[in-house]
């Protein structure tokens, strides 16, 4: 029997269960434990797919699993979390055309679906991304309550507890899944500074932005991460 091509499997199947239970913690309006088990299961996400290549066994069905435990994890946890902040800051209940509004928090879950499934045949992105990949999406989504949380600024509250502006960030959150953008890799395949200045960049101001700020860094780095991938874009095509 060989236990290695199991390890892989295995490991996906506990970003699975990390996913499961940051839905409980989501539900409970655990935000800030939710947050922690969805971080678990990326980090978990990352190293099915480093053993699967280390020993040899990458198979159509790490492939599969590893997609649906990704939209638990990185798609409906913080489709849910949406919801959640749209029912906790709804102003207008007796306005029976917005009721509506907390449910299309999940337009996040089903932009995150498509996205996955997309990935699954999209021979492109072998060593880069086009569109926010999951994993990043949700670390955006689930830091929003937390950085209202732990905020001072009535700026940032106004701003996250506005059901327009939570409905916009969820619409952008559905395009930027499956836009046609390519966001450069992270991955730092050579020793060489010149060769990965932007990657080793990047992760120097995502230090900086998460000591700085906080959980409010969590968003920047994203947004950072985004608009740094289309100048580069557009640098590489001069």
């Amino acid at each position: 029997m060989n236990i290695k091509k199991h390890i892989p499997n295995s490991i996906t199947l506990l970003n699975l269960f990390c996913g499961c239970i940051a839905l409980v913690f989501a539900f409970h309006r655990n935000f800030e434990m939710a947050f922690y088990f969805v971080c678990l299961g990326i980090f978990l996400d990352f190293f099915d797919g480093f053993f699967a290549r280390l020993f040899k066994v990458s198979s159509p069905l790490g492939l599969q699993l590893d997609s649906l435990a990704d939209m638990v994890t990185s798609g409906v946890v913080p489709g849910l979390v949406m919801y959640q902040m749209m029912v906790d800051n709804s102003t207008a209940a007796s306005e029976s055309y917005l009721q509506i509004f907390p449910y299309l928090g999940f337009l996040i879950a089903l932009g995150s679906c498509y996205r996955l499934a997309n990935f699954n045949i999209d021979t492109r992105q072998t060593d880069s991304f086009i569109g926010l990949p999951t994993p990043a999406n949700a670390l955006f989504i689930l830091s929003l309550p937390l950085v209202l949380s732990y905020s001072d600024s009535l700026f940032v509250f106004e701003i996250l507890t506005n059901q327009w502006v939570l409905l916009a960030i969820t619409l952008v959150s559905a395009y930027i899944l499956n836009a046609e953008i390519p966001l450069f890799s992270l991955k730092i395949k050579k020793f060489n500074f010149v060769a990965n200045a932007l990657q080793i960049s990047f992760l120097m101001l995502s230090l900086l932005l998460l000591i700085f700020f906080q959980y409010l860094g969590i968003p920047l780095l994203i947004i950072s991460y985004v608009l740094l991938s289309v100048v580069n874009n557009k640098w590489l095509k001069k």
